[in-house]
């Protein structure tokens, strides 16, 4: 069935509602955080270690994380925020004292000495902080 543009009452309010600059700011919004969402989840440069496929498993989505990242350099960074090892002491036991404390997402470098990673994962014991994640690259 065509459709005719000529209206008889020419006075009468238009019932049709246009849309399409709706869609147009949707899919604009939809692409922007498609690309965006990726480069906020690492913000710290770091070569993770490799991790076979068969073994990698999917992160709850409902489970807070706090990224806990060692470089090559072994500097430490508590989210974005380079800490001392008193400070992130301190911090780690906070951590444990709340009762809905976030998972800790442990990411070291991949040429970094092993013990550096042993180091923290220490101070995450006498912390007591039990929920403790270790992020790797996938092959």
């Amino acid at each position: 069935m065509a459709r005719s543009f000529k209206r008889k009452d020419r006075m009468a309010a238009v019932a049709e509602i246009n849309i399409t600059s709706l869609l147009d700011i949707v899919f604009c919004l939809l692409l922007i955080f498609m690309i965006t969402t990726p480069l906020l989840e690492q913000t710290i440069p770091i070569n993770l270690p490799e991790q076979s496929r068969d073994s990698s498993s999917e992160r709850p989505e409902d489970v807070k994380y706090q990224a806990l990242s060692i470089d090559k350099t072994g500097q430490i960074y508590w989210g974005e925020t380079i800490v001392t090892r008193q400070r992130l002491e301190e911090l780690l036991h906070a951590l444990a004292a709340d009762p809905q404390a976030p998972v800790v997402s442990l990411r070291g470098d991949g040429e970094l000495k092993y013990q550096h990673v042993i180091d923290v994962v220490d101070m995450l014991k006498r912390a007591k902080v039990t929920k403790i994640s270790f992020d790797t690259q996938v092959k």
